[in-house]
Formats: structure tokens, C-alpha cells, sequence
């Protein structure tokens, strides 16, 4: 219900926003300051999605958790489709969100209402309250014994040697 009520209040708010802008710059600059904006919104989200595809890359070269980053990037994408929306209720929202800050107020809001399970590379898994051993000569792992006589699950023995 709240998508379809959404769908509904942002044309008319940007309608009348178009209509009081237009009726204080004309038509023309109007027109203009929607172009500039979406130029604006196209550079700033290429220059700052670039910081955090850096800021990413490191985090995953330092087998860091990448999801700051990567919820930061799905923000910014968010900021650069409301950036390229015509409309100035759109494009304030959009700007809104390419300002560091505020995306870190909407993903802690949006993180203390996700419960991560588990984050691993490869073999190595870490879970939340677990302690990771930083001494490279130890290695960690599970074993289970295997009796000789007996065929594995779902084997027919014929390959047995």
C-alpha cells in the first residue's frame, strides 16, 4: 500500500514543484537548472562511487567485512537514478544521500535490523563472536574417521581399489 501511495505523491509533489519553479524562473532556466542537476548528480555519483569501489578493493584485499562499502555503493546508485530522475523533490533526495554522512545514518538504521550470520573467504568463515587465529602456522579444520571396511554412502564398492 505505501509503494502505491509513494508512486502517487511523488509526481504530484514534483508537478507542483515544476509549476512554482517554473512560475519563479520561467521555462527555460527552469528546463536548465533540471539539466544542470542531473549533470551535477551524473559527476558526483562516478567521482564518489570510485572512492568506494577503492574503499571496497581495500576492505576485500584486507579480508575486511565489504559491506560498508557496498551498501555506500548501492546508496550512491540510488542518489544517481533520483539525480537522473527530472524533478527537484527527486534530485534533493538524491543529493541528500550522495552526503557521507547521512548514508551512514540510513545504514545503521537499515544494519540494526539485519543480523549477519556468518562473513568467510574461502576456507576461512567467521562468525559473529568467534575469535580468528592469527598465528600462520595453525592450522584449523574438522575431520571425521573413515572405516576402510565399510563403502562410503551411495558407493557400490566397485571402485574401491
Amino acid at each position: 500500500m505505501w509503494l502505491f501511495a509513494l508512486f502517487l505523491i511523488v509526481p504530484l509533489v514534483e508537478i507542483a514543484l515544476f509549476i512554482t519553479v517554473g512560475g519563479w524562473l520561467t521555462l527555460w532556466p527552469t528546463l536548465g537548472l533540471v539539466l544542470l542537476t542531473g549533470i551535477i548528480g551524473t559527476g558526483l555519483m562516478r567521482w564518489q562511487g570510485m572512492q568506494v569501489l577503492a574503499q571496497l578493493r581495500g576492505d576485500m584485499g584486507q579480508l575486511k567485512n565489504p559491506l560498508s562499502p557496498l551498501a555506500h555503493g548501492a546508496l550512491i546508485v540510488v542518489a544517481g537514478l533520483l539525480l537522473l530522475t527530472p524533478g527537484f523533490f527527486t534530485d534533493s533526495i538524491g543529493f541528500l544521500l550522495m552526503v557521507p554522512k547521512i548514508r551512514e545514518v540510513i545504514i545503521a538504521r537499515i544494519g540494526a535490523k539485519i543480523e549477519v550470520q556468518s562473513f568467510g573467504v574461502g576456507a576461512e568463515r567467521m562468525r559473529p563472536g568467534s575469535r580468528r587465529n592469527d598465528d600462520p602456522g595453525v592450522i584449523d579444520g574438522e575431520f571425521f574417521e573413515i572405516d576402510e571396511n565399510v563403502p562410503p554412502r551411495g558407493s557400490s564398492g566397485w571402485t574401491r581399489h
